[in-house]
């Protein structure tokens, strides 16, 4: 885990990285996909659950990295939970209700396009939450990560960080794609004014919730092919106990097997070869 994770001073170094090897790129998401799928496989058997959060700046590409984690996943076994206002009966609830409702069911991944964070965020920065209410919201956050992990619940938390730049070259392409328009609406280009506003309080989720059993990943994302990749790679190693455990099972011991006698029972003969778990 690393304790030093700064969306100020990344934008101050300009490390961005790049990657301009299509071919290489496609090679390298196709194993990685594989990877998810395996893993997923893995959190089926063991009815384990799994929580990702996807954080970062409008048009930060959360939604493109989304959907190359679940490309070849089974899509019974995730659920993809986009986080807007909330809507009239939440408004009567406590906040973190709407995130409870959609803890996954045991064997399932519940992925979540922006999060809980949002109080510490949009609702900071657009709101002026005062002093004592952002402090209850730390205590609120931190209380709702440990209550999932000793609830056995493993949490991996990516934040996708571009520079103005990169954000500004992305509303203009939306603006000028019919099919991107609306991606982008007046509380992205208002929200972009206080840009700063929001690096700072990242930085400061980063200093109070990157903890062990939920630490954070920043991802330097002005590359989108990078980006993507890094968050496969991220997400694969926090879970390869999955694939490793899915890869070990004894095929020929137990699946195999039961797959033989029920291909005899249908009339049909078992092939020699047995089949690729991958």
């Amino acid at each position: 885990m690393d304790n030093n994770l700064s969306y100020k001073k990344l934008l101050k170094t300009k490390k961005f990285p790049q990657l301009e090897n299509n071919a290489e790129y496609l090679e390298k998401l196709r194993v990685l996909q594989q990877k998810m799928l395996l893993l997923q496989r893995g959190v089926y058997h063991q009815k384990d659950r799994v929580i990702l959060v996807f954080e970062g700046m409008d048009a930060g590409g959360k939604g493109g990295c989304i959907r190359r984690v679940t490309e070849l996943l089974d899509p019974r076994g995730f659920r993809v939970h986009p986080i807007g206002a909330p809507d009239p009966v939440e408004h009567g609830t406590h906040w973190l209700y709407r995130f409870w409702k959609n803890i996954p069911a045991p064997g399932s991944i519940a992925i979540f396009d922006r999060s809980w964070y949002g109080r510490l965020l949009v609702e900071r920065v657009e709101l002026g939450l005062k002093p004592s209410d952002i402090q209850r919201a730390f205590q609120e956050v931190r209380d709702f990560e440990r209550t999932l992990f000793e609830d056995g619940i493993k949490i991996v938390k990516i934040y996708l960080a571009i520079s103005k730049e990169e954000q500004l070259k992305r509303f203009e392409e939306r603006l000028n794609n019919p099919f991107k328009q609306w991606k982008l609406n007046i509380a992205d280009i208002e929200s972009r004014k206080k840009f700063d506003d929001y690096v700072a309080a990242i930085d400061d989720i980063f200093a109070k919730t990157n903890v062990p059993n939920a630490g954070w990943h920043l991802v330097a994302a002005n590359a989108k092919h990078y980006a993507r990749l890094k968050v496969l790679e991220i997400i694969t190693a926090a879970l390869k106990d999955y694939e490793k455990w899915i890869k070990g099972r004894s095929l020929g011991k137990e699946e195999y097997k039961t797959l033989e006698t029920a291909l005899k029972e249908l009339g049909v003969k078992a092939q020699a070869k047995k089949i690729s778990i991958a």
